[in-house]
């Protein structure tokens, strides 16, 4: 006999006891044929990746990580990358020796670069990231604690870290013809021949900029950016005034590495700038000029 009672029609979901414990053995037993292969080609669990090894001319020096070319690092020519330069340009003014060595975000520890593997003690393998360089040099040779000589320090740190660097990061980055002829060349082309990764590198960068930018507005506007760099120069060059170096210090210090990095790049011929509208104007400040030509006899 039929039953009117359309529920039979519905699997009962309650498990059974007797074919419960066969059922989760059936779930993760993986089938045959993906066995056989996992059976050839067993998992393996590979360790953290290490520092680079490099074999060393020189064994026991400091060795600073940045964004150059190969033979950049070997002659020492500032990096072209604005944060590796602050830093390289540092270490050079408090008279610490150290080799280049041409790197990536991706072989730095932070993620980022610069860092530093110094010569002492001998055999360590502990990086000294960009933000402890400073420190660090201090303990070496015992230099000036910059930001504590002038409270005007982080004031003015702030136009470059800011205005200055904003101005930087379009003109590289979101200006097309730049980007082109200079981003791509230096970052994106070095890094593999592989056309399609290439691209997603160089879209990546891009968008990486634009992010950063919109971070302090709704919206991207260049005449805004370059209106502010503006600003920002003429501030450090009425800072500096006639004076050798920021803050009237009988030595280049970290400011005037951190004005340097920016400074020299905007004017250096071998970036092969398309358009630079920073360089015209930070060539209306003799002052700055000047001061970037007198840095450069570090190098």
């Amino acid at each position: 006999m039929t039953s009117n009672n359309h529920s039979s029609d519905i699997p009962d979901q309650r498990p059974d006891s007797r074919t419960e414990p066969r059922r989760i053995r059936d779930f993760f037993t993986v089938p045959a044929p993906i066995k056989r292969v996992f059976d050839r080609f067993p998992l393996a669990t590979y360790p953290s990746n290490e520092l680079p090894h490099y074999s060393w001319p020189t064994r026991y020096r400091n060795r600073l990580f940045v964004f150059s070319d190969a033979a950049g690092a070997r002659r020492g020519r500032p990096s072209f990358n604005p944060q590796c330069l602050k830093w390289q340009a540092y270490l050079k003014f408090v008279g610490i020796d150290f080799e280049l060595v041409p790197s990536n975000n991706h072989a730095s520890p932070s993620g980022v670069l610069p860092f530093l593997l110094p010569a002492l003690p001998t055999g360590t393998s502990t990086p000294i990231p960009s933000g402890k360089l400073q420190k660090w040099a201090i303990e070496e040779v015992h230099c000036e604690e910059e930001q504590q000589l002038n409270l005007r320090f982080e004031v003015y740190s702030s136009l470059l870290d800011n205005r200055i660097r904003n101005a930087w990061l379009y003109n590289l980055y979101l200006n097309h013809e730049n980007f082109e002829a200079v981003a791509r060349r230096l970052y994106v082309d070095p890094s593999t021949t592989n056309p399609l990764v290439r691209s997603v590198l160089a879209s990546q960068l891009q968008q990486a900029a634009r992010d950063e930018l919109l971070k302090t507005s709704s919206y991207i506007d260049a005449s805004a950016l370059e209106a502010e760099a503006a600003e920002a120069l003429e501030a450090l060059s009425t800072l500096l005034g006639d004076d050798i170096h920021f803050f009237n210090r009988p030595n280049p210090g970290l400011f005037d590495a951190s004005v340097f990095a920016y400074t020299h790049l905007i004017l250096d011929s071998k970036m092969d700038w398309k358009y630079n509208r920073l360089e015209q104007l930070l060539s209306q400040h003799e002052n700055l000029v000047q001061h970037r030509e007198r840095l450069l006899k570090f190098f």
